[in-house]
């Protein structure tokens, strides 16, 4: 769980900037994303797939 303090004369709005690239990082906003609807293993297979392949090139 990612959790960000407040410092001592900072805004709530850097500190949000804070928590969202921290998020970003962490990679749980894509996790949350991935996970909204459910996807057949066959069609996870083939993103998967599609997605290799347009990283080789």
């Amino acid at each position: 769980m990612s959790e960000v303090r407040l410092g001592e004369n900072e805004s709530i709005d850097s500190a949000l900037r804070r928590f969202k690239k921290k998020i970003q990082k962490a990679g749980i906003l894509s996790e949350v994303k991935r996970r909204e609807r459910y996807e057949k293993p066959s069609l996870r297979r083939k993103r998967k797939a599609e997605a290799s392949r347009e990283r080789r090139y």
